[in-house]
């Protein structure tokens, strides 16, 4: 469904079609966060948005069958805010965690459009090689604002990936 793209470090540009930041290009930006979330539990609960955004924006790099979910998370994670995308995956790790029944509860997504099919969409109004990254850090200027600057990169992901569906 979706052609495999690779990033372009020659032509300063990432396969989601973003101009490449001071740290390089979206991949780069995406591993760096990964890795100082894992310090920081306050900069962490914006994982799975950070996880499904990336995805979804470089779909190439993840697994297509998991696409159509990360879209409906973005979703919810904008119409529900991040307490409530953090009690919906809560309750998806303690339904997994009793063994009692497997794989995802799909009720907390129905009302979510899914991934429209086709062509990945792109260049996105907001993407990971924009982040500022200054003194060491994604969250130098504070986690609320690192926290709008990820929503706005969820906002241009869903608003791209609807956009293909007109």
């Amino acid at each position: 469904m979706f052609p495999a793209m690779t990033d372009s470090p020659a032509t300063g540009r990432c396969e989601c079609g973003a101009v490449a930041g001071p740290l390089g290009v979206c991949v780069d930006y995406y591993y760096g966060i990964l890795a100082e979330e894992q310090a920081d539990p306050q900069m962490y609960r914006w994982h799975a948005p950070v996880v499904c955004a990336y995805l979804l924006q470089h779909p190439s790099r993840g697994h297509e069958k998991y696409l159509d979910v990360q879209f409906r998370w973005l979703q919810l994670y904008m119409d529900k805010g991040l307490d409530g995308l953090l009690r919906v995956q809560a309750h998806q790790v303690a339904r997994n965690r009793h063994g009692a029944r497997s794989g995802y509860d799909m009720a907390p997504f129905a009302a979510y459009a899914p991934l429209p099919p086709g062509k990945t969409p792109g260049p996105f109004r907001a993407a990971f090689s924009g982040l500022p990254f200054s003194d060491g850090s994604f969250v130098s200027d504070g986690h609320v604002a690192y926290g709008c600057r990820i929503e706005a990169i969820v906002e241009a992901t869903v608003e791209s990936w609807l956009s293909v569906q007109d």
